[in-house]
């Protein structure tokens, strides 16, 4: 609990500022999300959400503002705090990332191999449960990702953003790709599991429908600022003109796509 009575944010972001020489992709970020809870974040192409994760990640440092996990300043931390912080976390990359030269299963328990310093029989055993919770059979363990379709890539992806349990799980773009029932089979997928696990999540898409499904509150980011924030069931009734224009996919709004002559 905060001084106010009120429950801390398992993630609160303060006035966060990046730029990359003179391109200010995040001006002053203020955002907040609970223990538990599935924060969504939308918003067109180069609006900086990827840039947004990788500062609360830590990947990147912002110019300015802080970035609290569980009432803790992680701006700044040093190489062995990070490395805990980061062991709290999990995450599922656009196009799966998977790893050509190792087996599904080593793909999996790679964190907890190369990051834990777990032995390979205990952590393969591990990465067979999880293969099994995103409804993968054991047979799937033994072959390579060029050997599965899209969509098991991208479960297998999802088996090892929570290999270890984490606390807090990224999702950055997760059904991008995927046919619209493969999408869904995924979003149910990420729904049992951070449910299961009790995790918070934090979802980059520009997938509305996964975003409904998934999120319990969505963010909108446009010109590196929140212009809108708010439970998921009220999105359609936002008021926004920003957020109106995304969610139809609509040409003609306060939004403008810069297109160059060739």
């Amino acid at each position: 609990m905060n001084a106010a009575g009120g429950t801390i944010p398992k993630i609160a972001i303060r006035g966060v500022r990046k730029s990359f020489g003179r391109n200010r992709v995040l001006d002053g970020i203020d955002l907040d999300c609970g223990a538990g809870e599935s924060l969504i974040i939308i918003g067109g192409s180069g609006t900086g959400k990827s840039v947004l994760v990788k500062c609360i990640l830590g990947l990147l440092r912002p110019d300015e503002g802080s970035i609290r996990i569980d009432d803790a300043e992680t701006v700044g931390l040093g190489r062995r705090a990070r490395k805990a912080l980061l062991q709290k976390c999990g995450v599922l990359f656009q196009g799966s990332a998977l790893f050509d030269s190792l087996k599904v299963w080593e793909n999996v328990a790679f964190g907890l191999i190369q990051g834990r310093g777990m032995p390979r029989d205990a952590a393969r055993e591990v990465a067979i449960t999880k293969l099994s919770a995103v409804g993968l059979g054991r047979d799937v363990a033994e072959l390579r990702p060029a050997e599965l379709s899209g969509g098991m890539q991208k479960r297998v992806a999802l088996a090892r953003a929570i290999a270890a349990d984490p606390e807090i799980i990224f999702f950055d773009e997760p059904t991008t790709g995927l046919d619209p029932i493969m999408a869904d089979v995924i979003n149910n997928l990420i729904l049992e599991c951070v449910r299961g696990l009790g995790a918070t999540a934090v979802s980059i898409t520009h997938d509305m429908v996964s975003a409904r499904k998934v999120g319990d509150h969505i963010a909108m980011l446009h010109k590196g600022q929140i212009v809108w924030h708010g439970p998921a069931t009220e999105i359609d009734r936002s008021g926004n003109p920003f957020v109106d224009q995304f969610i139809h996919g609509r040409a003609e709004g306060p939004i403008h796509m810069e297109v160059r002559a060739q």
